[in-house]
């Protein structure tokens, strides 16, 4: 279930367009359930509460696999002292610098930028 914004209003800065509840987010990745509470546990995907569930920024999982370097930048976040509403923040912050937010740059050529930006972060 994709819980997006409809069109013409506009979302909250640091917040992404679409939610997937974590079921969902199970049956993309052909996974179980518990599968994904490890993955949320270890850092390796983002999760939150939103309206009493727990949902994952739908774009952070991509066809059948979680964005390819998120878990590295979930983890330098935390190491910042970054928590998860930190760090989803963090992702979904508008940068020109980077076309439109971390999150999008790590689906892209950007993606080493955007680790680097996260290590720095700790320092």
């Amino acid at each position: 279930m994709t819980d997006s914004v409809p069109v013409g209003e506009l979302r909250p800065a640091g917040e992404p367009a679409a939610w997937i509840a974590l079921p969902d987010v199970a049956e993309k990745l052909d996974v179980p359930i518990t599968k994904v509470h490890q993955m949320i546990r270890e850092r390796a995907l983002l999760a939150t509460r939103r309206d009493g569930i727990r949902v994952v920024p739908a774009e952070l999982v991509t066809n059948d696999t979680v964005l390819k370097h998120l878990p590295g930048v979930l983890t330098l976040l935390h190491d910042a002292g970054y928590n998860d509403e930190e760090a989803l923040r963090w992702l979904y912050e508008p940068d020109e610098t980077l076309g439109g937010t971390p999150a999008a740059a790590l689906g892209g050529d950007r993606a080493r930028e955007v680790k680097r930006r996260a290590q720095a972060l700790g320092f």
